[in-house]
C-alpha cells in the first residue's frame, strides 16, 4: 500500500505505519457517540458562585501564587483568520458591485469604526490614488475589500487572527497577542512579576509572532510592571492525520503523494504537556475585550483559578493520606463523598469488594489532571457544552461535547444538547501536576475514541479528514472537572469580522 516515498514521508513526519493503520481502520469504523447522562446545570455538575465563596477562592488564588507556584497562559493561536471574512469573500465573488446583504451593509456603514480603518486608509491612498470614503463615492466597494484581504494591501485574509488589529486606543492599535499579553499580567503573574505566556503558531506565521512581541514587549513591560516569557510552538507534523478517499483508502494528491491534515486543536495537548508549570490558563486567541473590560475578566480568571486550586489542595492531602495507609473507613466515606460531590463522579455502578479495593480506586480517580472550566449561560452561541457521560469504567463524569460526538438518532441525547443551559467559552484554568510536584504525561489521560470524522475535498475530490479529540473534549476526557458558571460578559469572541463592531469591542 505503501511506497518509498510514502515510508519517507512518514519517516519526516515523525508518524508510524502503526498509528497509519489505526486512522484507515477509523475511517472504516468511525467514532462511537458518547452515552450522555443528562446535560450540566446549576443543579447538577455546575458550580454557580455566590458572596462569601468567592470572596474565599479569591484569597486561595492570592495564597497560591504567593507560595511560588509557576503560571503559564497558553493560547492557541495557529488558526486562519480566513474564516473571519468569509461574508466579504462571498462579496468578492459575486456579480453584485454594490453592498446587497445586511452584513455586507453594516460592514461597509461603520467601516470607520474598525481598528483597522486607518492602516486600509492608507492601503487604498497608495494602491489606487483615493481614500476608502472616495473608493465608495465611486462605487468601487470591492477594491477597498481586496485591499483588506489580499496580499496588495493588509492580507488580513491570509493572516492569524492574533496579528490583526482588533482595538483602538489613544497610543494607537492593538491586536489580540497585545491582548493577551496585557491581561496575562492581571492575572497570571507569578510572586516574582513574571508573566510567562505561550502562543501555538502556523510554522509560516512565527516570525510574524516573533517580531510583533518583540517590538511591544519591553513598552507593555514598563506600562504594566512586569517581565514576559514568551514562548512559542507549532503543532507537531507528527499530529497530522492521514485523508481517505471515499472508499477509506489512503487519499493520493495529483502527484501521487499521499495527502495528510492537521489534527485540529486535540493535538495540541502535545504542546500543553510541554508547558512546565503548575496552573495553565487556556483560552482561545480571539476572546480578548479592551482594557476597560479587563477587570472583570480578570476577576473570574482569578476565581477560576481560586476553585481550581482549593480542590486541589483537598484532593492532594486525601492522596497522602491513601498512600501512607493511615486512612478508616470514615476517611474513605468522605474521600468518596468529595469525588461525588466535589467532582460529580457517579460510582453508583461499582461496587468494591473491601476498604483497599476502595482506596486503590479513590486514588486512580484523585491523582489525574485537574481542570476547571469556566460556562456561560446558552444564548445560542455555536459550540459546544457542559454534560454528564458515562464512562468505560461503569462511572459517570463531566465532558465538554461537540455536536458531533452526540448520536442524532438518540432523541434523549438530541435534546439534551439543544436545550442545554450553558455553553463552553473556552475558559479552562488547568493543574497539571500531582501531589508530588511531578507533571502528568498528558496524553495518558486522552479517549482516542473521540475523534472527529469530516468531509472535506482537494482539487475538486472528495476526501474524509479525521481529527483528533479536541483539546478541551476528548483530549482532556480522564481529567477532574469541575465546571463553573461565568458571566456573558467573560466571553467576546471575533468570528466574523462584523463582531467586531460589537458594544464590547468598540470605545476601548
Amino acid at each position: 500500500m505503501f511506497n518509498n516515498a510514502d515510508l519517507e514521508l512518514l519517516k519526516d513526519k515523525g508518524i508510524n505505519l502503526i498509528t497509519i493503520d489505526e486512522q484507515l481502520k477509523r475511517f472504516k469504523k468511525g467514532f462511537p457517540y458518547l452515552s450522555i447522562v443528562s446535560a450540566a446545570s446549576e443543579d447538577k455538575g455546575i458550580l454557580k458562585l455566590v458572596g462569601a465563596d468567592k470572596e474565599e477562592y479569591l484569597k486561595e488564588w492570592v495564597d497560591y501564587v504567593k507560595s511560588g507556584k509557576a503560571i503559564t497562559k497558553f493560547v492557541p493561536a495557529s488558526g486562519a483568520a480566513s474564516r473571519m471574512f468569509k461574508d466579504l469573500y462571498a462579496f468578492l465573488d459575486s456579480k453584485n458591485d454594490v453592498p446587497t446583504s445586511d452584513f455586507e451593509k453594516t460592514f461597509f456603514d461603520n467601516i470607520h469604526k474598525f481598528a483597522f480603518f486607518g492602516i486600509l486608509d492608507v492601503a487604498c491612498k497608495d494602491q489606487y490614488n483615493r481614500n476608502i470614503d472616495g473608493l465608495i463615492a465611486e462605487g468601487k466597494y470591492k477594491d477597498v475589500v481586496t485591499m483588506l484581504l489580499s496580499s496588495k494591501g493588509l492580507d488580513y485574509g491570509n493572516l492569524p487572527k492574533g496579528l490583526l488589529s482588533f482595538h483602538s486606543y489613544p497610543e494607537g492599535k492593538r491586536t489580540p497577542v497585545g491582548e493577551h499579553l496585557t491581561e496575562g499580567a492581571l492575572y497570571a503573574k507569578d510572586k516574582n512579576g513574571n508573566v510567562n505566556i505561550h502562543f501555538t503558531v502556523s510554522p509560516e506565521h512565527m516570525e510574524m509572532f516573533q517580531l510583533l512581541v518583540a517590538a511591544r514587549k519591553l513598552g507593555y513591560e514598563q506600562k504594566l510592571g512586569v517581565e514576559y516569557h514568551v514562548s512559542y510552538s507549532i503543532q507537531k507534523p507528527s499530529t497530522d492525520t492521514i485523508a481517505a478517499d471515499m472508499m477509506n483508502n489512503p487519499f493520493r494528491d495529483i502527484d501521487g503523494s499521499l495527502v495528510f491534515r492537521p489534527g485540529g486543536h486535540g493535538a495540541l495537548i502535545e504542546n500543553l504537556n510541554e508547558i512546565d508549570s503548575d496552573v495553565i490558563f487556556i483560552k482561545n486567541i480571539d476572546n480578548v475585550v479592551p482594557d476597560r473590560l479587563k477587570d472583570n475578566e480578570s476577576h473570574y480568571k482569578c476565581l477560576l483559578a481560586g476553585v481550581l486550586v482549593s480542590l486541589q489542595k483537598r484532593a492532594f492531602t486525601y492522596l497522602e493520606k491513601l498512600e501512607s495507609d493511615d486512612f478508616t473507613s470514615t476517611d474513605l466515606k468522605e474521600i468518596l463523598s468529595f469525588t461525588v460531590n466535589e467532582l460529580c463522579i457517579d460510582h453508583s455502578g461499582i461496587s468494591f469488594k473491601d476498604n483497599q479495593a476502595l482506596a486503590h480506586y479513590l486514588q486512580t480517580k484523585l491523582d489525574r489532571p485537574f481542570r476547571v472550566c469556566g460556562m456561560v449561560k446558552n444564548i445560542g452561541e455555536p459550540g459546544g457544552g457542559p454534560f454528564i457521560t458515562k464512562n468505560e469504567d461503569g462511572t459517570a463524569s463531566l465532558q465538554i461535547l461537540e455536536s458531533s460526538q452526540i448520536d442524532k438518532n438518540d432523541i434523549i441525547a438530541v435534546n439534551a444538547f439543544k436545550n442545554g443551559s450553558h455553553f463552553n467559552p473556552v475558559d479552562l484554568v488547568c493543574g497539571v501536576k500531582d501531589y508530588k510536584g511531578e507533571k502528568y504525561n498528558l496524553p495518558d489521560y486522552v479517549d482516542t475514541n473521540t475523534g472527529f470524522i469530516s468531509q472535506k475535498s482537494k482539487n475538486g475530490r472528495e476526501l474524509k479528514a479525521l481529527e483528533l479529540p479536541g483539546l478541551w473534549n476528548g483530549a482532556m476526557s480522564d481529567w477532574n472537572t469541575i465546571f463553573v458558571e461565568v458571566p456573558i460578559s467573560t466571553f467576546n469572541p471575533v468570528k466574523t469580522v462584523n463582531d467586531l463592531l460589537r458594544p464590547e469591542h468598540q470605545n476601548a
